[in-house]
């Protein structure tokens, strides 16, 4: 049922139309989302809240994308988090999978690819049925 999922999502991204954008694509579809504007307010909420996935803006003010995956992975440990940024290159690519980034995404993000890597880091992280799943 929507709303009673168990599975949450960290949304992190100092632009509040990308963070409202990607609540409104994942709440309908029964994740509770937790929205964080810096790399420190995502660490807090890792730290206070229940997170199953983390989706992380990479250019964020003070903390970079990258650095706060690093944090939320020590107070964490294994966690699927999907990097978000609107220049990929080999070298991002390289650190982002040294920080077990489960992927990296490019902006501005297509609901359909977000959706399907989302659903794809909960099945092989959680081996649960999703909600919003057919079925």
């Amino acid at each position: 049922m929507p709303g009673d999922s168990p599975f949450s999502i960290l949304i992190t991204d100092d632009d509040s139309e990308t963070r409202e954008s990607l609540r409104e694509i994942f709440e309908p579809a029964g994740y509770r989302t937790l929205l964080a504007e810096t790399g420190e307010q995502a660490v807090d909420i890792a730290r206070d809240e229940v997170v199953h996935l983390a989706l992380m803006d990479m250019h964020l003010p003070r903390l970079s994308g990258l650095e706060t995956m690093e944090l939320i992975r020590q107070i964490k440990g294994v966690l699927p988090m999907i990097l978000i940024s609107a220049d990929q290159d080999d070298n991002l690519l390289r650190k982002a999978l040294s920080a077990h980034a489960f992927c990296v995404l490019a902006k501005p993000v297509s609901r359909n690819v977000v959706i399907y890597v989302v659903t794809r880091a909960m099945e092989k992280f959680y081996q649960a049925d999703q909600p919003g799943a057919a079925g």
